[in-house]
């Protein structure tokens, strides 16, 4: 404590610039785009203050609450799909394994290869005349299991998800990895000399002790998904018939092809304010079952 005091001048210079970066990087923009959401304003006219309107006008389209479900569906998948298997992953590869190195960076890499470039690969894997999913099914006899993918509104959704569970579970699975070699050795070994071996120290040993590790994961997760823009859009542009639009897609749309500055602007406060609301409920669920 008197270490900390006696440098506090020091500490505070040393956050200023990154008080700076965020205040105009973040805090700005959120107010002006508050402002923004109270006018009709096409980005380059004059401005026309209407109030709530464009919040109304929101509300009242059925496009935004099926980008909404579709948003949920993202984040129940992502959730459900990346979680599981990254933990699963990392329990499996924190034990002294020939060549795990080699399995963790195979496990990491989608995590830093260019969205734009998982979604182009994905388009051609999926593609229902030349994409080596379809041609994989026709040569192993399950020719009446190739679907347009992506064309298909019932599948399109689904096939997004895959790819979205399979770009990101690398990220989870090596923080869930770095938590598990962070479990003291000793509480282990003490656990396996009371009895409690394989699943049953898994389970009630080194998955509580990583708990708070798992709920910031969960939140980074939703917000992720909630986020989610580039990999849809370049894969389906929120289609077919608005099946896999999302809300980012939405703002994007009502934004910069509509020329609906204000309304776009309202759109991302919903996108906020949901966020928070799903995030904290979140937080509040895990946290009350870790107690």
């Amino acid at each position: 404590m008197h270490i900390l005091q006696k440098n506090k001048l020091a500490i505070l210079i040393g956050l200023v610039p990154a008080l700076l970066i965020y205040l105009i990087f973040s805090i700005i923009p959120i107010l002006i785009s508050i402002y923004y959401s109270f006018m009709d304003w096409n980005g380059f006219g004059p401005m026309e203050f209407v109030g709530f309107q464009n919040f109304i006008d929101i509300a009242k389209d059925p496009i935004f609450w099926k980008s909404v479900k579709n948003n949920i569906f993202v984040v129940i998948a992502s959730v459900f799909g990346q979680i599981p298997i990254a933990l699963g992953l990392a329990l499996l590869l924190n034990r002294k394994l020939k060549g795990a190195k080699i399995f963790r960076t195979i496990g990491f890499m989608p995590v830093v290869i260019s969205t734009v470039v998982i979604s182009l690969t994905w388009n051609m894997l999926l593609n229902s005349e030349f994409g080596f999913v379809n041609q994989l099914l026709k040569m192993i006899g399950l020719e009446s299991w190739a679907q347009n993918w992506l064309g298909d509104p019932n599948l399109a959704m689904i096939s997004v998800c895959i790819t979205i569970i399979w770009q990101f579970v690398g990220l989870y699975f090596i923080i869930f990895l770095a938590a598990l070699q962070n479990v003291p050795g000793e509480v282990l070994e003490a656990a396996e000399i009371d009895g409690a071996s394989g699943w049953k120290r898994t389970l009630f040993i080194t998955i509580p002790m990583i708990w708070d590790t798992i709920i910031l994961a969960v939140i980074l997760c939703i917000s992720g998904s909630l986020k989610t823009f580039d990999l849809i859009y370049v894969m389906t542009n929120g289609g077919p018939a608005h099946s896999t639009e999302v809300m980012a897609i939405y703002m994007y749309e009502k934004t910069f092809s509509s020329m609906k500055y204000g309304y776009g602007s309202a759109v991302s406060l919903y996108i906020f304010a949901f966020s928070l609301l799903l995030i904290w409920i979140t937080k509040m669920v895990l946290q009350r079952k870790s107690k």
